[in-house]
């Protein structure tokens, strides 16, 4: 397993996601969260507003995804992000997904790839989600996926989620 070196920066890619209360709220307070805990931000995406993924639901998500320069190693943002959501007010438990205040997935650390019992680089599903593929390819078009080799605005173009985005 290869991790980050301590000292050296890296690129950290999230999304974010919320779907009760004030929506937006929620996402700004996360973002200045993450960049005081995990690093300086370099982009964050316009928010979207999606149906919800994985499970039904009549509260639609607003989307969104950033990028931030970090000397963090991966294990460290995960518990950043986890920790966050605590705070926030996020109670994970249960089975399968559900509606919730916050969610916070780290998505890529650079070209990082790791499988680990905590972390999988970069995030295994990234690649069948528009919530995640759309945002991220309009602040990092042409970074590629560690493990296809293609770049974000092509794992859009092959997305097999033709959800509806809306600009909020």
């Amino acid at each position: 397993m290869s991790m980050v070196k301590a000292n050296m920066e890296s690129t950290a890619c999230f999304s974010l996601g919320s779907n009760l209360g004030n929506r937006i709220a929620y996402l700004d307070e996360a973002r200045v969260l993450l960049e005081k805990s995990a690093g300086r931000i370099l982009k964050m995406s316009g928010m979207y507003e999606s149906p919800p993924w994985g499970y039904d639901s009549d509260q639609p998500f607003i989307n969104c995804c950033l990028a931030l320069v970090t000397e963090k190693e991966p294990l460290q943002l995960v518990e950043i992000a986890l920790e966050i959501e605590k705070k926030m007010g996020r109670s994970r438990g249960g089975e399968g997904y559900s509606d919730r205040v916050i969610d916070i997935d780290l998505l890529m650390v650079g070209d990082l790839v790791m499988n680990h019992q905590r972390l999988l680089l970069p995030h295994p599903r990234m690649s069948l989600r528009r919530f995640v593929l759309h945002p991220l390819a309009e602040i990092l078009p042409d970074m590629r996926h560690p493990l296809s080799g293609l770049t974000i605005s092509e794992l859009l173009e092959r997305c097999p989620d033709h959800s509806r985005l809306t600009p909020v």
